[in-house]
């Protein structure tokens, strides 16, 4: 769990540097060679400090212990953190799509070749922490660093789209072709849309598990199969579980032999938890609801599955 957590925090660290390094790259180098499609990138950039920021608060306090106040831990944090994210996506979005078309009805700037150089820079740079920052964040299941990933991903499309429109430029220059100088801000518009999909898929996945919503059904199918593997259990009245950031919690109701004593029935509860927290090590709490069957009222082993069966308690 602490190197995952040291992992987890590297990643966040490497991001929040980066962004700081790059957005001080791209404004200056854009000031001092008149970039205007460098110094919009430059502004975007800022936005992912504030964001790589956010997630890395956040995934700090997602890692708090469980205490009075919330008792099923901080995980939530995390997912915070990413709506957050997928607002700042939106808003760079929105400002990159603005920019990109106000600049059709100017004339358009010089292109440098130092402007490129920056651009292509923060290209690659981009592309490696996405790549990185992905990786950690699917092997913790964090929802902060996948949102930060995407932000990533999301400067990946602004670099390319700043390369281009430069690069056109450069060649517009060097040939004649006016024309070319308008390629940066249509190429703009097109990223501002790849990066509006982003923030759309990021505030998509965060509001549903701040909604509850349950996780995916063959993620169920494979719970319910732990539990039709013990013999004790008799019938399956409801199995639900969601997730709380970066791990899953469990509510089961299971109806077990009537005449079993208490300590029995918290005996096999304690393994109910045990087999299905070994089957997916997201689980992190399971609760166990015991319903009382009795012999007749169902064939010996047969397992119902139903997943909100409305059963009485």
């Amino acid at each position: 769990m602490s190197r995952t957590l040291n992992s987890s925090m590297l990643a966040a660290w490497a991001s929040l540097v980066s962004n700081i390094i790059l957005t001080l790259l791209k404004l200056i180098v854009g000031v001092l060679f008149n970039s205007q499609v460098l110094i919009a990138d430059g502004i975007h950039n800022a936005g992912d400090v504030i964001a790589s920021a956010t997630a890395l608060g956040s995934m700090r306090i997602s890692s708090m212990p469980p205490d009075e106040d919330h008792p099923y831990g901080h995980g939530k944090a995390e997912v915070v953190g990413a709506s957050v994210v997928a607002g700042i996506l939106l808003i760079a979005a929105l400002y990159i799509g603005y920019h990109s078309f106000m600049l059709l009805f100017e004339p358009p700037s010089q292109p440098h070749i130092i402007a490129l150089i920056a651009a292509f820079i923060s290209l690659v740079w981009k592309l490696v922490l996405y790549v990185y920052t992905m990786r950690i964040g699917r092997e913790t299941n964090s929802k902060g660093l996948i949102a930060t990933a995407q932000d990533h991903l999301a400067d990946v499309y602004a670099s390319a789209a700043a390369c281009a429109g430069i690069g056109l430029g450069l060649i517009g220059e060097a040939y004649g072709w006016s024309l070319l100088s308008y390629g940066d801000p249509l190429a703009g518009m097109i990223v501002a849309l790849l990066i509006l999909k982003l923030a759309y898929e990021t505030g998509r996945d965060s509001i549903d598990i701040l909604m509850e919503k349950a996780v995916h059904p063959e993620k169920i199918e494979a719970y319910a199969a732990v539990l039709k593997n013990m013999p004790e259990v008799k019938r399956i009245d409801r199995i639900r579980a969601r997730e709380h950031g970066q791990y899953i919690v469990v509510d089961v109701r299971i109806g077990v032999d009537a005449t079993l004593t208490i300590q029995q029935g918290h005996d096999i509860s304690r393994v109910m938890k045990k087999n299905i927290m070994t089957a997916d090590t997201q689980v992190t709490e399971v609760l166990v609801h015991l319903n009382p069957w009795y012999a007749g009222e169902e064939p010996e082993h047969e397992v119902t599955v139903e997943f909100d069966s409305r059963k009485p308690l």
